[in-house]
């Protein structure tokens, strides 16, 4: 079967009710998800009645080939209803067991066997773009969303493309960060942000200081059980299957600049930069200006693109090409996430 066989597809009809695996022939409709944009591409059922978890077990290749293509793809009219059919297409279209949360940032739930729900964040406020685990030395190649209850009012998940981010920053930018990498600096315990025991899942002090060293993480207890950490990372990772270089980092994500004014001023006023719950730097802990890190995010702003969500949608991205976000939102609101297929890869020394 070829990917022409997947966009023009062949229809057949089932009797009402019926669900079961199709002919390899009878397939899906795929489409811009918004017209004039290359990102998402939604994939819709050709057939009343398409059993998703069937349909992707047969047609794995043609799914992974789509994704190689699009990088981006929202699956939609499957009727996604459950964690455990969320989980039963990831596992049918991915390899290996999904990735574990650790070095968290954000507060997560986990639903079981590595699904969890997607961030525990305040509804009135914004999560910038951003890849997923920029800042490990292993990060989820795939990773998936799926919307069990769409929220009457916003809580759209954007995205954008990293390769066309990187290539709207200034070469003079992309070159300092390509030869320093950036630099995570992390303080926990002091009231602000998430405690250590639940960014490393831990109530011991040997296991963080053991995943920090097998980690590249430099660690450093203060008084009362608080903790300082640093890591240095590559910014511009190559893609392992396609060789292409993307903006691949939290650089901006994490930045003081990229808080709330208000939150930023009482940050700076009350605590010693260094105290600071996160702020990022040049590899070698130089600043990262101002002006840079505003860069840096109007590009990813210019490659913003958002779509609204239906209950029962699953969108899958490629982790290294494509960022996602979160906007506000009100009412219930329910997104569950996977991340699977890791890819290790060297990082500069901390």
């Amino acid at each position: 079967m070829s990917l022409s066989d997947i966009k023009q597809p062949i229809l057949g009809t089932f009797k009402k009710g019926e669900r079961r695996a199709v002919d390899p022939r009878l397939t899906v409709r795929v489409e811009p998800a918004v017209a004039g944009r290359a990102i998402p591409m939604m994939v819709t059922p050709a057939l009343d009645g398409l059993d998703p978890i069937a349909w992707a077990a047969t047609h794995r290749q043609d799914i992974d080939a789509l994704l190689a293509e699009h990088r981006a793809l929202l699956f939609r009219g499957f009727g996604f209803d459950s964690v455990e059919t969320f989980q039963r297409f990831v596992a049918a279209t991915s390899d290996g067991k999904p990735l574990e949360y650790r070095d968290r940032s954000t507060p997560r739930n986990e639903l079981g066997s590595g699904i969890y729900v997607s961030t525990i964040y305040p509804s009135d406020q914004r999560i910038h773009l951003h890849n997923e685990g920029t800042y490990w030395l292993r990060w989820a190649l795939k990773i998936y969303f799926c919307c069990l209850e769409a929220a009457p009012w916003g809580g759209e998940t954007p995205i954008a493309d990293v390769r066309r981010v990187l290539a709207r920053l200034d070469p003079a930018v992309r070159r300092q960060f390509a030869e320093r990498g950036v630099m995570y600096v992390r303080n926990y315990n002091d009231g602000l942000g998430l405690p250590w025991q639940e960014v490393f899942q831990s109530d011991s002090r040997e296991e963080v200081e053991a995943y920090c060293r097998d980690n590249r993480i430099g660690c450093e207890w203060k008084d009362g059980g608080r903790l300082r950490t640093r890591q240095v990372r590559q910014a511009i990772q190559r893609h392992p299957r396609t060789g292409e270089e993307v903006w691949f980092n939290h650089a901006a994500f994490f930045h003081i600049t990229s808080q709330e004014p208000d939150v930023r001023d009482a940050l700076q006023r009350d605590l010693a930069e260094e105290d600071l719950p996160y702020n990022t730097y040049l590899g070698d802990g130089s600043p990262i200006p101002e002006a840079t890190a505003a860069a840096i995010r109007e590009a990813y702003l210019a490659e913003k693109m958002i779509f609204p969500w239906h209950s029962g949608d699953l969108l899958l991205l490629d982790n290294m090409t494509v960022a996602h976000a979160r906007e506000p939102y009100r009412g219930e609101r329910r997104v569950v996430v996977a991340m699977t297929e890791p890819v290790a890869a060297g990082a500069i020394q901390a």
